[in-house]
């Protein structure tokens, strides 16, 4: 969201990453056993080096300012970084 509203609809965004990991949660005061629980809620498994925001159509200076304020929303360390031109 912090992405794409300081785009202000300019450019193009796309997610890297989706959430096709099921993880289930026992009900509360329920005894042991008698199998696993719910599924409860899907995360994404996210590695080192893995590229979570692409940019396109959009100048350095706006693109660097959009991912800055994403990145104070995430809860883990990121970066960004520039594709270097592969005809240049």
């Amino acid at each position: 969201m912090a992405l794409t509203r300081s785009l202000k609809r300019g450019g193009k965004v796309w997610i890297r990453v989706f959430p096709d990991k099921p993880v289930t949660k026992k009900p509360a005061e329920t005894r042991m056993g008698s199998g696993k629980g719910n599924p409860e809620q899907w995360v994404a498994v996210v590695k080192p080096g893995r590229v979570l925001f692409e940019l396109s159509g959009v100048p350095e200076p706006v693109a660097r300012e959009a991912m800055r304020l994403a990145i104070h929303k995430l809860p883990i360390k990121a970066r960004f970084i520039m594709r270097e031109d592969e005809g240049a």
